[in-house]
């Protein structure tokens, strides 16, 4: 079944590759391909003479060819099927060139392009790139495992597409959230492509287009729901860590209600993360860490409005309300401190709401001499009045909810307000840059969700962060992985949120951007790896024994976009 053996030297170098396959069948291989890399001996023993053209490339050759191709395609969603075409064809020379123009492709690759692609998946459905584990084949877990493409699995990303991005359920399309965010591990955080694995729950779906589409490749059936969906659950996870007990367990996308529960029922008892909850939560965080150091006020001093109480927006709140308890508050001083408003108006207790929205909720006595703009509703507006926010952060994908009006009148009650409109892709981010700057005069600290280009102002250039979780997420499975944590803790993410908030450029000029450029990704992953991984020793959930250094074993696992001499095995 698996088709590749890898054969090191007595320090752990990669020697050469062993590969039974040849002709066709190795270039059909998208992990093996080398294209016109192959030497005129690997063609001779591997039967490709004459399958291949006769000039032999290097890889750099092969970049610079590629990179050519890529800018003939003039849309993003265009680049997108380009790229992923080209990962199909040969994975090396993909990373090699995304890594190689990392700023401009990864958007692409990742969001805000990906939702486009996740919305078309049946229409662009490719080579299988990981596991489909549908409800009707729930009884055949262990069997499918088996059917995975790679022998030995370190990193799993799972979703059931229930909440893509902004554009909701897209049933079984998740998987291509899943292959870009592991994309994502490799590209910024080193993160070896043939030991991970995509999978997509196929739980059905409840998008009436989907259910309607005779083109929708997925389980044409309404979501399970309830104990069906729980019981669905706990045997995929029973089956993954029976077969792999030191797997890294990452759920992304799945809907606010299950996000939540299913994190808390597994985090004891497998190493797990949530990418929309956990992830998010340490980039916003760490954003809002190096923008509290910008504005020159500490966190504890903040007030924060967070426009958006789902998976995201709880997140980024639950994250927050943790560091400022670190920072010596008690639960009465921190919780008063992060207001939370959603599409039914501020959080308030006489509300119906989800467990782990309720510890946000506010009194009744807080806002009963409010003037409201609308009676009986309090609104972003009415909360940014009255509360005076010093930090807006949103995560509504209420595409310009930060409009001109409130912006202006936050900006009259604070010197330098910290906003950060979070939600993408890019129409559905809550503000503009340049109009913040404009609204703000100049004085607003800014981080978005989408990427936006550089702003000018009064005859100045502004760089603007993006708060992409591709910060975060690839780090923190590196450090994981490296040591093999059996658990990831609360303060492992904390130590993760502290390395990347170090290494923000504001921390040494408070007009610098609060994040690094994204093309310094690895690096900053390599910092949050040494940390997590540190942290896990001290908790004891590390697997690695204590005299081994970490920074040069984190190193040494790292892989990099390289081709290596073939031999027949």
């Amino acid at each position: 079944m698996f088709y590749l053996k890898i054969i090191r030297d007595q320090s752990g170098c990669i020697q050469h590759i062993e590969t039974p396959l040849t002709g066709n069948s190795l270039l059909s291989s998208s992990k093996l391909n080398k294209g016109c890399a192959f030497t005129l001996e690997e063609r001779k023993e591997f039967d490709l003479t004459g399958l291949l053209p006769h000039q032999v490339e290097t890889l750099d050759q092969q970049v610079s060819r590629m990179y050519v191709q890529y800018n003939e395609h003039h849309t993003n969603l265009a680049k997108n099927i380009y790229l992923n075409v080209l990962h199909d064809y040969n994975e090396t020379l993909f990373y090699k060139l995304v890594s190689e123009h990392l700023e401009e492709m990864l958007p692409v690759i990742y969001t805000p392009t990906v939702g486009e692609a996740v919305q078309r998946f049946s229409l662009e459905h490719r080579k299988a790139k990981g596991l489909y584990l549908s409800y009707p084949e729930r009884d055949n877990i262990e069997a499918i495992l088996e059917h995975r493409v790679v022998p030995e699995v370190d990193l799993t990303v799972v979703t059931d597409g229930e909440a893509v991005l902004g554009v909701g359920d897209q049933g079984i399309g998740g998987i291509n959230i899943s292959h870009a965010k592991l994309n994502v591990y490799t590209l910024c955080g080193g993160i070896n492509p043939h030991r991970f694995l995509p999978i997509q729950l196929d739980v059905g779906t409840n998008n009436p287009h989907l259910l309607n589409d005779p083109m929708y490749l997925g389980w044409r059936h309404e979501r399970i729901t309830g104990q069906a969906y729980d019981d669905f659950i706990d045997a995929f996870v029973t089956a993954l860590t029976k077969k792999f007990p030191d797997i890294f367990l990452h759920w992304e996308d799945f809907g606010r209600d299950n996000a939540s529960r299913i994190l808390n029922s597994y985090r004891d008892k497998c190493c797990t993360f949530n990418g929309d909850m956990q992830g998010t939560g340490v980039i916003a965080l760490a954003s809002v860490l190096a923008g509290a150091a910008a504005s020159g006020m500490p966190l504890r001093n903040h007030r924060i409005v967070i426009f958006g109480a789902g998976t995201a927006g709880i997140g980024i709140s639950d994250q927050i309300y943790s560091a400022l308890r670190r920072d010596g508050l008690s639960e009465s001083e921190a919780r008063p401190l992060i207001w939370l408003v959603d599409k039914q108006g501020l959080l308030t207790q006489e509300k119906s709401l989800k467990s782990f929205q309720a510890v946000y909720a506010r009194k009744q006595t807080e806002t009963e001499n409010w003037e409201l703009r609308e009676k009986n509703f309090i609104g972003l507006y009415d909360v940014v009045k009255h509360v005076k926010p010093t930090i807006l952060i949103g995560c509504s994908t209420v595409g310009g909810a930060f409009n001109e009006e409130i912006v202006k009148l936050m900006a009259t009650q604070v010197d330098r307000p910290i906003i950060m409109p979070l939600s993408n892709p890019t129409p559905l981010a809550e503000a503009k840059p340049e109009d913040l700057l404009e609204w703000t005069k100049g004085q607003a600290i800014i981080a978005t969700g989408s990427p936006f280009p550089d702003v000018r102002y009064n005859n100045s250039w502004f760089r603007i962060s993006q708060s992409n979780n591709a910060f975060a997420f690839p780090g923190i499975g590196l450090g994981v992985i490296a040591v093999k944590a059996k658990r990831i803790s609360d303060d492992m993410l904390w130590s993760a949120t502290q390395a990347l908030t170090r290494c923000s450029p504001a921390y040494q000029d408070k007009t610098a951007p609060l994040l690094p450029k994204l093309a310094e990704a690895k690096m900053v992953s390599i910092n949050i790896a040494i940390a997590v991984a540190e942290q896990a020793r001290k908790e004891n959930l590390a697997q690695v024994a204590d005299d081994v250094n970490l920074q040069d074993l984190i190193k040494k696992i790292m892989w990099e976009p390289k081709y290596y001499p073939y031999r027949k095995g």
